[in-house]
């Protein structure tokens, strides 16, 4: 059963390997929206800051996940407290309005005028990127949720020459003017922030400022990097999803202001929107905002929508006779416009150039939004492939909208069940290759071949495995193992040659492999392959091996590893003979024994009565009495001590409990001892 997991874990891997050659970009899904569940997780119904609230606010809204009513109370308890408040800094203040948009803690004509003062005084006095980000995009918001506020700023292009100063030649911008360092995260900050500045301004900006913002934003794209599927990103020391991110959201906010036309490249748009959803799902709570925010702002901006084209699978079974569907949608999994999917060519793996499909459109299927081709061409057999699509708008107004690949390379593997024949196992003369036994297989199931051979001798094995189309199919992993009853395995590759796949085993130049281990091997044939449906590991059967002594010199077999579980399972049952008891008296002389060593006692108890005990002057106080009988019953717990010694007890237990009794005895002894003392100094002096 072990043997059986690990090949299947083998031709997993082997899938996995064939199908990420190409990387197939998925949109965001329901895998998304659970896992943002765990991400996002408030403490005692609130998060530590503002901004850590309202990056879990915003991701959960662009996802569509309803958690506001479990967060509203605390955090708007927090909002109102930092819009009233005159000492906030900008940056809370920003956060602040940021979570106002999304739970409407205040809203209507309650604007909050010391913010208003605080954030129009912020952006007469910044000197930094970040205090003109948090001032600017503060305003905006106040101007967005609160309704009949005039927030427009009078120097408007002042300060828009102010920020732009702050950008370097190659696109990227500095924090301060003080800083020379440059940097593209910082370059998202600044178009946000004189996008905001457009929007607040009271007439239209110059052109020419415009014109060379544009400039440097094309610049800025010049240092895009790329990955080899066709993915673009930013890369900075904040990371590159932080990076990309922030420039994202900067165009985004740029091209939405008014009077600007941003043109961007498309296939780095849409290389940009494969980086985000190539990252899968980060486990970081900062990432994966940056990763859904960056990919809302691409579903829904001025320059270009961009378009995915997915597969819900890449492996097609010829067996089943599976059909080829692909969706094409936006990032955030939205319907797509009216397009049209074309598979372009579709080359092998096996072949050069050449393509067994060319140009064949696929059906669209409106219940599923899928495309699918439901036949294949003749020639279209078992192996790995390369599917080249093309996606086309129908309708031209849309292509100023959205933005595709020219071309969309995806691995496909066609599976099918392999045809296994001819297989047989042999042991042959060494000298002559004349056959002494030979025996059928069906490789379908496990056999009982009983063989025997010696060291002068081979073994050979050979099959025929053909597609469905009757080529030739060489599997990617096909191996024959020998394993010895003392656990030694041997591992042995079968080639494919011509139409048939064979090993031979020379017994002669493999007896120092084989450690001259003469005795039962067991034969095991795996044969797997991704295309392969039916991938097998078969137990074919076992062979006697008579091989020569071991030399002094030659090597030993290594030892076997022990099983790590093994030490969990049954322990071997332990037998044990207890010593016989001995044996006792009888009971009645048992009992005569004790009341022979109670007699003594009793006796002296009697004695004690008729002699008359004086006990005249034993205290009559409370006080003295009590320590008197605690002195007399301190000294029967020492004769008692004694006698738990004799019994059972050790030396050492008991001089421990009479030192405590000892200590208990002087104390009390000498406060009985005291009032004797004193009663007979009062006898006397009477």
């Amino acid at each position: 059963m072990m043997e059986r997991g690990l090949v299947r874990f083998l031709v997993l891997i082997l899938a996995v390997s064939i199908c990420g050659a190409a990387s197939v970009f998925q949109p965001i899904s329901d895998s998304h929206r659970s896992a943002a569940v765990d991400v996002f997780v408030p403490v005692d119904g609130s998060f530590k800051s503002l901004e850590e609230a309202y990056e879990a606010l915003k991701t959960l809204e662009i996802l569509g996940i309803d958690k506001k009513s479990g967060l509203s109370s605390a955090t708007c308890e927090n909002v109102v407290k930092v819009l009233a408040s005159p000492s906030s800094t900008l940056k809370d203040a920003f956060y602040a309005l940021s979570v106002n948009g999304i739970l409407k803690c205040k809203s209507g004509q309650d604007v909050p005028k010391d913010i208003v003062s605080k954030l129009q005084a912020g952006v007469k006095d910044a000197k930094l990127l970040l205090d003109f980000y948090y001032s600017v995009r503060g305003l905006v918001l106040v101007k967005e949720q609160f309704s009949g506020t005039d927030l427009s700023l009078g120097d408007a292009e002042a300060i828009f020459r102010s920020i732009k100063a702050l950008s370097q030649s190659d696109g990227r911008w500095r924090y301060s003017s003080n800083n020379p360092e440059s940097s593209t995260f910082a370059a998202g900050l600044a178009f946000e922030t004189l996008a905001g500045v457009i929007s607040l301004a009271p007439s239209e900006i110059d052109q020419s400022l415009i014109q060379t913002l544009k400039t440097g934003i094309i610049k800025l794209f010049d240092r895009i990097q790329k990955y080899d599927d066709g993915t673009f990103y930013f890369d900075e020391s904040e990371g590159p999803i932080s990076t990309t991110a922030s420039v994202i959201r900067g165009l985004t906010s740029f091209a939405a202001s008014d009077s600007t036309g941003l043109n961007l490249p498309g296939d780095k748009i849409v290389g940009l929107a494969k980086f985000f959803l190539g990252v899968g799902i980060p486990g970081d709570a900062k990432d994966f905002f940056n990763q859904v925010d960056a990919l809302a702002c691409l579903e829904d901006n001025r320059f270009s929508v961009p378009l995915i084209l997915s597969l819900p699978s890449t492996v097609i079974s010829l067996t089943k006779k599976e059909p080829l569907k692909v969706k094409v949608s936006t990032v955030l999994g939205s319907k797509a416009p009216a397009l049209s999917v074309k598979l372009a060519q579709a080359l092998s793996s096996g072949s050069k150039g050449s393509s067994v499909i060319n140009n064949q459109e696929l059906k669209f299927d409106a219940d599923s939004t899928t495309y699918f081709l439901d036949s294949f061409p003749k020639n279209f057999d078992v192996g790995k492939y390369t599917f080249v699509f093309e996606i086309l708008l129908d309708e031209s107004a849309n292509e100023k909208v959205y933005i595709t690949e020219a071309q969309t390379k995806v691995s496909i593997a066609a599976t099918a069940a392999i045809s296994i024949e001819n297989a047989e196992i042999a042991v042959l003369d060494s000298d002559v290759g004349s056959v002494e036994s030979q025996k059928k297989l069906d490789l379908t199931k496990d056999g009982a071949v009983s063989l025997s051979a010696n060291h002068l001798q081979k073994l050979r094995l050979s099959f025929q495995l053909t597609t469905p189309l009757g080529h030739v199919f060489k599997p990617h992993q096909a191996f024959l193992k020998l394993k010895h009853e003392s656990q030694v395995e041997h591992i042995f590759l079968v080639k494919t040659t011509g139409k048939k796949s064979e090993l031979v085993l020379d017994f002669l130049g493999l007896v120092e492999k084989l450690y001259y281990l003469s005795g039962k091997y067991e034969i095991q044939l795996t044969i797997g392959d991704a295309s392969m449906e039916n991938s097998l590991l078969s137990n074919i059967g076992h062979i006697e091996l008579d091989l020569p002594e071991r030399p002094e010199k030659a090597a030993h077999p290594p030892l076997q590893p022990t099983d790590p579980y093994s030490r969990y399972g049954p322990k071997a049952e332990i037998s044990h003979i207890f010593r016989v008891p001995e044996k006792l008296p009888a009971k009645q002389l048992s009992l005569v024994f004790l009341g022979l060593i109670v007699l003594p006692f009793i006796a002296f108890l009697i004695g004690l009565t008729r002699l008359g005990v004086n006990i005249k002057s034993f205290p009559s106080s409370v006080g003295a009495a009590t320590s008197a009988l605690l002195f007399h019953g301190g000294v029967g717990a020492v004769l008692l001590l004694y006698v738990l010694f004799w019994v059972k007890l050790d030396l050492f237990t008991t001089l421990k409990a009479l030192s405590l009794l000892g200590v208990f005895l002087l104390f009390v002894g000498h406060r009985t001892l005291s009032h004797l003392a004193a009663a007979s100094n009062k006898l006397k002096s009477a």
